[in-house]
């Protein structure tokens, strides 16, 4: 008498599992550590100089961890007020920060106390930035204003009012000192000239503006807000190349990796979108438990910093190929392992004479009742919640095989109405 033959369960091709080499490079990250401030993160800016510490706007301070450290290495608390868009300089010696009390202040990294204050704007100050020359610094505020400040001197150089709603972002060239990009919640982006006494180009974003990004070459700028991502051809008067909607909430922040070829927009969906920048399709997604307000990229994207309306910060390390290499080699040294395959290989020679020994089979509890002719046992099995929710594939596979035996009605029959709606609760996908 043949054996009984334990049912074949099919594999399915999971969903999105399709494997590129962006899956492979985006999810080469540790499990993120998170930290947590005092306040919502608003805004997150890596030094541009080794050892490529960050700086952290959380509620009214500003910590300023390194590349690996879980507690700031240095903090300015010298805020009266929430604070906002601490950055540093080109040479990572100064941070620049605004205020919910509308005064700038000027920090040296090393020290403590504010070398600068900056006061004119009327109203909270949420964008700060410095100039390529790294003598002064340009900011905007909620009184509609964008202004640039001297820094030796610590006067007003010039101030701009076109906006007429509160400007939330701003970035200035790092190719040409006169040249800084504003947006705002009037919709619109503006491109400025500080040898001119007004605007030299401006676009309609079509939505409240969140976020700017000027690509290394500057000849594109990107926009975030509402739903939507934007890039415009600053070479072509600002003419609109591409507009993407690929978010459920509005659009916080942008990044760009160190190659320039990822884009990274995050928003309140809790989501972190990257986007090819050849083809502007979106080639990878993280998913991070809160709304996002921040994000940052480490210099050759070693790290990705997240900071989240929970006051959580979020920091994935990339892993080093040496600890790759020991997980698997810990993998490979299980004891279980080395014992169950031995002898595997093993070639036998001519003269060996082989005993065979019967293997006991073990079969799962449907093909047991398979085996005994309980059908409707069988299909019973197959449908309980914890099999149907982990593997509907082995229901799939009861009710092939009854079908392919020509029981299916038989196990079918009798059922009451709890059984028949668990039983189409699954085909339906319930």
């Amino acid at each position: 008498m043949a054996s009984f033959k334990p049912t074949k369960i099919p594999v399915y091709p999971k969903l999105g599992e399709k494997i590129t080499e962006d899956t492979l490079y985006w999810k080469n990250y540790k499990v993120p550590v998170q930290i947590k401030e005092f306040g919502a993160v608003s805004n997150i800016d890596f030094s541009p100089v080794a050892p490529y510490n960050f700086a952290v706007t959380a509620f009214t301070r500003i910590h300023i961890y390194g590349s690996f450290s879980q507690e700031p290495v240095k903090t300015f608390t010298r805020f009266k007020d929430t604070a906002y868009c601490g950055r540093f300089r080109s040479d990572g010696q100064l941070l620049v920060a605004g205020c919910e009390d509308s005064v700038v202040r000027l920090f040296d990294v090393s020290g403590k106390v504010a070398l600068r204050m900056f006061k004119g704007h009327t109203k909270a100050v949420h964008i700060t930035d410095f100039t390529s020359d790294r003598y002064q610094i340009l900011t905007g505020s909620d009184d509609y204003t964008c202004r640039l400040w001297d820094i030796p001197n610590a006067v007003e150089l010039t101030s701009y009012q076109e906006h007429t709603d509160y400007i939330r972002c701003g970035v200035t060239s790092k190719l040409n000192r006169d040249l800084f990009f504003t947006g705002a919640y009037d919709h619109t982006l503006k491109v400025f000239d500080a040898r001119t006494d007004k605007s030299v180009m401006s676009m309609d974003h079509g939505q409240p503006v969140e976020s700017l990004l000027l690509y290394p070459s500057e000849g594109l700028l990107v926009s975030a807000g509402g739903r939507y991502v934007k890039v415009w051809d600053l070479l072509k008067g600002g003419q609109p190349l591409v507009s993407l909607k690929n978010h459920h909430k509005t659009i916080t922040c942008l990044a760009l990796s160190s190659n320039g070829q990822r884009l990274l927009s995050a928003s309140l969906d809790r989501h972190v979108k990257v986007y090819s920048t050849t083809n502007y399709k979106v080639v990878h997604n993280f998913d991070y438990a809160a709304a996002i307000l921040s994000l940052a990229l480490a210099p050759k994207d070693e790290s990705i910093v997240v900071g989240m309306s929970n006051s959580i910060l979020s920091i994935k390390h990339r892993k080093n190929p040496e600890e790759s290499k020991e997980v698997t080699g810990q993998q490979r040294r299980r004891p279980s392992y080395r014992v169950f395959v031995k002898g595997k290989n093993y070639i036998p020679k001519q003269d060996d004479y082989l005993v065979s020994k019967s293997v006991k089979q073990h079969l799962a509890k449907y093909d047991k009742q398979l085996k005994r002719f309980s059908v409707s046992k069988a299909l019973d099995t197959a449908l309980e919640t914890s099999t149907r929710g982990r593997k509907p594939d082995i229901a799939v596979a009861v009710i092939t095989e009854l079908d392919r035996r020509g029981t299916l009605k038989n196990a079918l029959a009798g059922r009451d109405e709890e059984q028949l709606s668990r039983l189409l609760n699954f085909l339906m996908g319930g």
